[in-house]
């Protein structure tokens, strides 16, 4: 597991620096927040923690991004998972 590139995805959708190194607010809980430790995100090894990336990505890009186009659900969730972070990080950086 990879703590930064999951960090990295939960910026990406939506949470928030707590200011606390290593803690991320998410405000979009229905009773409030909740704060969650970056080692607590399953974004490199569930399904159901990725495929909702994808579909922000998606959402924004208008499409299918090239960096997800060379991977396919049928293939490993690490691929999918790397293909997400690179596509972050250019999104982040254009």
């Amino acid at each position: 597991m990879n703590d930064k590139d999951n960090k990295l995805i939960a910026l990406f959708m939506g949470l928030k620096e707590d200011g606390v190194d290593g803690y991320l607010v998410d405000m979009n809980k229905d009773y409030g927040y909740q704060i969650v430790h970056e080692s607590c995100f399953l974004y490199d090894s569930e399904w159901g923690w990725i495929i909702p990336v994808v579909q922000k990505i998606e959402e924004e890009c208008g499409g299918v991004p090239k960096q997800l186009l060379d991977v396919s659900f049928y293939d490993e969730i690490g691929d999918v998972y790397q293909a997400v972070v690179e596509f972050i990080k250019e999104y982040n950086n254009g």
